[in-house]
């Protein structure tokens, strides 16, 4: 039979509150198990290894517990727990002994009594629970009369941190015109404090700023759009003020809140409008093409792409398209541009229609023509003082170069096209081609011939006629008068180079000696015809004879067969040459025909040279010294 000792057991006392908060703290720890529990079986497992022959018993252990968690942030040391064993009988036989975490440090136990007292202030937000070990063992024997314990002490939470934002800033932007109820944004907060135990980590959200605009989720921190039709073009950002609560909102919690800076994005929802509805410009007449006349502006509330419009002019009922306009892309207003010259005297005021239209619209908001506006241009001609105005504005004229002194030429006109019509006087400008030719009536312009023409010395004029308006400004301007001399036959033609004929001794009757050509400087209509012919004489030439080709060229042909340089060296030919004008001119030129001593070719080696020395009576070797001599001394006279 067993000893009484071994009858022993262990058994646990608590009361019920103490069993509530023992279950309450073990089961909101994972893992958590009961003390007792687990060191019955590590007695049971120690009784086993040791061959125990009592296993068939039931064995009663227990740890009695007063508290099994303390409250964070305590600064007051306190006995928060009493381990006891079955075995004390109160005699300071047993002694307890506390290991794990925080033992020593956070924790100490009173090794007579097993009270478990608090050293320091905990934070369970530092560390939520702890791990402890506990151990009885005999004074006497030095012998565990427990076997180690496992247990576990919770830091109770208490409300010392305040919700705080996560991810800010918040920014976000929501088309402006957006139903009610769009999300916003959302807003997260978290607490450090313990969501499973009470209210101090459970949160709920509000708005302190934004309303009635905008609205927030209690729970969630969603921001929510709680105002229809909110306009950009009224106000485009907005500060909404979200404040979060601890403690579901209630008394003794803590609060923060963050800013969402919500931005309205642009919808087309605005159509151009312009702001007068009618817009007066002034332009001088003298205005170049491409000048800007002016500008007009569509005011439009919307930005970017949704402001983008285009300008257009509707045609003017009297002129068309004098003028343009462009949209400048930049300041998105309409350009007026000339695009034809202006004439006071012709047309003095000018009213058409400008329209502005989107080039995007959006029919949700707006019907087509909303996006469109019109306005009245009035453009005004200013007067200028111009210069004369020829007309017509390029003259040509013609004249026979006999035509005399004084003879009319032709008249210019010229106009001053302002409105008080100022005199006009004119004058031949001296710079220009041969201005003595002609002189001009500085009252009605008339040109006349100042002195004889000649074709053949020019035959074209241009003259520059300046009209001057008799004023104070002397404006003035100019016309080029291009004057063509008409041809009369009035030069006679003569051969048209300087001939040198010769005839070898021994030619044959019949040969020919020279081909000839003729020129003219008249011009006639129609091309030159000339005629060869001999001077008429008594006889006929018994040496030579003249044939016509009837082509413009004429053959001087031999009579005879008995020229000889020792005979006669040089003969006279007389050729007359008659042009084909009205009336018909004659030129007669007289050709000199040597006699030389040709090579078998037919070419006479010294020309002219020979016949010079025969007609002085000397011999060519006496020439030719002779010209040797002239050329040595003038050599000499030169040195």
């Amino acid at each position: 039979m067993a000893s009484g000792e071994e009858m022993r057991g262990w058994t646990v006392k608590m009361s019920m509150p103490s069993v509530l908060a023992v279950v309450a703290a073990f089961t909101m720890i994972p893992g958590g198990v009961l003390s007792d529990t687990r060191g019955t079986r590590g007695l049971e497992a120690q009784q086993l290894a040791q061959g125990s022959a009592h296993l068939h018993r039931r064995l009663k252990r227990g740890w009695i517990w007063k508290q099994l968690f303390v409250p964070e942030e305590d600064p007051t040391p306190r006995v928060i727990g009493q381990l006891k064993s079955d075995y004390d009988r109160g005699e300071a036989s047993m002694k307890y002994i506390l290991t794990g975490e925080g033992a020593g440090d956070a924790f100490e136990i009173d090794e007579y009594s097993g009270e478990i007292r608090t050293l320091k202030k905990l934070d369970r937000e530092e560390k939520s629970f702890y791990v402890l070990q506990a151990q009885a063992i005999n004074r006497r024997s030095n012998e565990p009369e427990e076997p180690e314990s496992e247990f576990i002490i919770k830091v109770q939470d208490i409300n010392d941190n305040g919700p705080q934002f996560q991810n800010e800033p918040y920014v976000s932007s929501i088309p402006e015109m957006c139903p009610t109820g769009t999300t916003v944004a959302r807003v997260t907060a978290t607490d450090a404090d313990d969501p499973m135990f009470g209210n101090n980590a459970k949160l709920i959200y509000s708005i302190l700023q934004g309303e009635p605009y905008f609205s927030v989720e209690p729970k969630t921190g969603i921001v929510l759009t709680s105002w229809p039709d909110m306009d950009r073009e009224a106000r485009d950002e907005y500060l909404v003020v979200v404040q979060v609560k601890d403690m579901l909102g209630l008394s003794g919690g803590y609060s923060t809140s963050t800013t969402v800076t919500v931005s309205l994005t642009d919808v087309n929802d605005n159509g151009p409008t312009f702001q007068h509805h009618l817009y007066a410009f002034a332009l001088p007449e003298d205005s170049a093409v491409g000048t800007t006349v002016g500008r007009i502006m569509a005011q439009d509330g919307d930005t970017g792409v949704h402001a983008r419009m285009t300008y257009s002019l509707e045609d003017d009922l009297e002129e068309s398209s004098t003028f343009v306009i462009r949209t400048d892309p930049v300041t998105q207003e309409g350009v007026v541009l000339l695009a034809k010259p202006l004439d006071y005297e012709a047309k003095r005021r000018f009213v058409m229609a400008a329209e502005a239209a989107n080039d995007h619209v959006d029919t949700r908001f707006l019907t087509l023509e909303e996006f469109r506006d019109r306005t009245t241009l009035k453009i005004v001609v200013e007067d200028v003082d111009e210069p004369p105005v020829f007309l017509p504005a390029a003259h040509e004229w013609k004249v026979p170069e006999n035509a005399a002194v004084g003879a009319v030429v032709g008249s210019v006109t010229a106009r001053d096209t302002d409105a008080v019509n100022n005199p006009i006087r004119y004058s031949i400008d001296g710079r220009s081609g041969n201005t003595k030719a002609f002189k001009i009536d500085a009252n009605n312009g008339t040109i006349t011939v100042a002195k004889a023409l000649d074709r053949e010395t020019a035959q074209w004029h241009n003259v520059t006629v300046e009209a001057e308006e008799t004023t104070a400004n002397h404006l003035s301007s100019s016309v080029v008068v291009f004057i063509k001399v008409l041809d009369i036959n009035d030069n006679v033609p003569t051969l048209a180079g300087d001939y040198q004929p010769f005839i070898c001794e021994g030619t044959q009757a019949g040969e020919l000696i020279q081909l000839l050509s003729a020129v003219d400087l008249d011009e006639p209509a129609e091309r030159h015809h000339f005629y060869f012919s001999m001077v008429s004489e008594k006889h006929i030439n018994p040496n030579f004879t003249i044939r016509d080709n009837q082509d413009n060229t004429a053959g001087i042909v031999a009579r005879r067969s008995t020229f000889t340089r020792k005979d006669r060296s040089r003969y006279l030919l007389p050729v007359v040459v008659t042009d084909s004008g009205s009336p018909a001119l004659t030129g007669t030129s007289t050709l000199t025909i040597s006699v030389c001593r040709c090579q078998p070719a037919g070419h006479c080696p010294t020309g002219g040279v020979e016949a010079l020395a025969l007609s002085m009576g000397l011999s060519l070797q006496a020439l030719l010294g002779l010209l040797v001599c002239l050329v040595t001394l003038t050599a000499d006279l030169w040195c």
